[in-house]
């Protein structure tokens, strides 16, 4: 009896958990200012937030929780969940634009770390001038602090990539 109350409670915690899984975003329409006159729209598809192992999508207005497994000293698995039930374990990371001032756009990364290492990562960022990936920097963030990086243009989407713990 014992041992079947342990194994009920296993699966009902695993299905409970696995319900917070979010693999992927659900379609809808993209519209940002692309610069002081233009708009920029586009639709975009049901797609996977991690476009390969530890490559992460996201696009303008969007924020995610990306929950991690450590293993030893290096980020071993990443997903997003629909909500923050790990708190110790998982990133938060919300992409926003500031098109209040069409003279002045911004596009801002908000990345919390919460772990007591610091976390880097590498982006590429698309923009809807230039329509190319290109490399841009990121400072590393510092053990449970939250790091914003600040661009003065329009991004579509940004490539967060190479995650590691020092």
């Amino acid at each position: 009896m014992k041992t079947f109350i342990i194994i009920t409670l296993s699966i009902f915690s695993l299905s409970i958990y696995s319900q917070n899984d979010k693999p992927k975003r659900k379609s809808y329409k993209l519209e940002i200012a692309a610069n002081e006159t233009q708009q920029y729209a586009m639709d975009v598809e049901e797609s996977p937030y991690f476009v390969k192992e530890k490559i992460l999508q996201i696009y303008c207005n969007e924020k995610v929780f990306v929950e991690c497994e450590i293993q030893g000293d290096s980020i071993s698995k990443m997903k997003v969940v629909e909500k923050n039930l790990n708190p110790e374990k998982t990133i938060i990371i919300e992409f926003t634009q500031d098109s209040e001032n069409r003279k002045e756009i911004r596009t801002d990364l908000n990345v919390k770390n919460p772990f007591a290492r610091t976390l880097r990562y590498g982006a590429l960022m698309f923009t809807p001038i230039s329509q190319q990936w290109k490399p841009t920097s990121i400072i590393p963030i510092r053990p449970n602090l939250q790091n914003y990086e600040m661009w003065p243009h329009s991004i579509i989407t940004l490539v967060l990539e190479n995650w590691q713990l020092e």
